[in-house]
């Protein structure tokens, strides 16, 4: 039997509404814990993946606001087991500079799943799989 971890559904779509209204580091560290680490599996823009510590996933977040503007989530499913989460969406967002596949003012579009984990009200982890589509 898992141990029920009340409201971690709630806790990680509160996170990804957050993320989706622009919020910087300082809006989402109230979601993570201390010791929170993102995986992130390769993908067209990170063809090694990463992973990143707390520190460094916030100081990634208040970046990319340089990069991609109007985020856009729409959640495909969700599950739940414990404090187990998982999330798969369709994501969006208007590019503001040019990058490898993409000319500024583009939409980017992306199927993504992730594996959140929370425990005492905080989300410990996110494992992500992101795969891109190419404008053509």
């Amino acid at each position: 039997m898992i141990a029920s971890e009340p409201n971690a559904l709630e806790l990680v779509l509160d996170f990804i509404r957050t993320l989706e209204a622009g919020g910087d580091g300082g809006a989402i560290g109230r979601f993570l814990a201390a010791d929170f680490v993102l995986v992130e599996a390769p993908h067209l823009l990170a063809a090694e993946g990463s992973m990143r510590t707390r520190d460094q996933a916030m100081a990634g977040l208040d970046q990319s606001g340089e990069v991609v503007a109007d985020q856009k989530f729409e959640i495909r499913r969700t599950t739940c087991e414990g404090g187990r989460v998982v999330v798969e969406a369709d994501w969006s967002a208007r590019t503001l500079m040019d990058l490898r596949y993409w000319d500024a003012g583009e939409t980017i579009r992306a199927r993504t799943s992730s594996v959140f984990e929370v425990r005492d009200g905080l989300i410990i982890s996110q494992d992500s799989y992101d795969c891109y589509f190419v404008n053509s």
